[in-house]
């Protein structure tokens, strides 16, 4: 996977190369290079996490043709659940920042973000593999049918409360 924080540094501009050098403005400068490159991670996310709602909805289609009827109804809260989870991953906060905030969040952190959000993707993976295990076993018995759907259920699940966590662990907010 290609690191977004060293694809934002390559792509400076003039401009940018120059507010690394003026004083006070430098960390400024990286920290809004890290933000982008983690918006730019979490885009890839988000759309990573669009196509497992679409397998998930091919294999809708499946289990309609093998008249597995039983699973049609969680499938759609799973669906639901993954484009509900796609919209806050493309829509969620970025760390900012502003000069006079209650709570600052710095390049470590930022770092911190990116990695967080670049293990999701790696989840979100899995998750597309389970999808197409379910799909394969669309023409099968229905208990291996919903527990392909209950795997699938349950990694969306983490994903969701890991994505919604990480906020509050970056900025070490979370009450325990």
């Amino acid at each position: 996977m290609v690191d977004m924080r060293e694809r934002v540094d390559e792509d400076r501009g003039l401009l940018k190369r120059i507010q690394l050098h003026v004083p006070g403005f430098a960390g400024y400068r990286r920290r809004e290079d890290l933000r982008t490159a983690d918006n730019l991670l979490r885009i890839q996310l988000a759309n990573r996490l669009k196509d497992v709602r679409h397998q998930l909805e091919g294999a809708r289609g499946s289990l309609t043709s093998n008249y597995q009827l039983k699973a049609l109804e969680p499938l759609g809260a799973v669906i639901l659940k993954a484009q509900s989870l796609e919209g806050q991953i493309r829509h969620a906060e970025q760390g900012y920042s502003p000069l006079v905030a209650d709570i600052k969040v710095l390049e470590p952190q930022l770092n911190k973000l990116y990695e967080w959000d670049a293990t999701l993707l790696e989840n979100v993976d899995t998750l597309s593999q389970e999808a197409s295990a379910m799909d394969a076993a669309a023409p099968g018995e229905p208990a291996e049918v919903m527990d392909h759907l209950n795997r699938i259920k349950s990694m969306l699940a983490d994903v969701e409360a890991t994505f919604k966590r990480r906020m509050l662990v970056i900025t070490r907010t979370e009450v325990r």
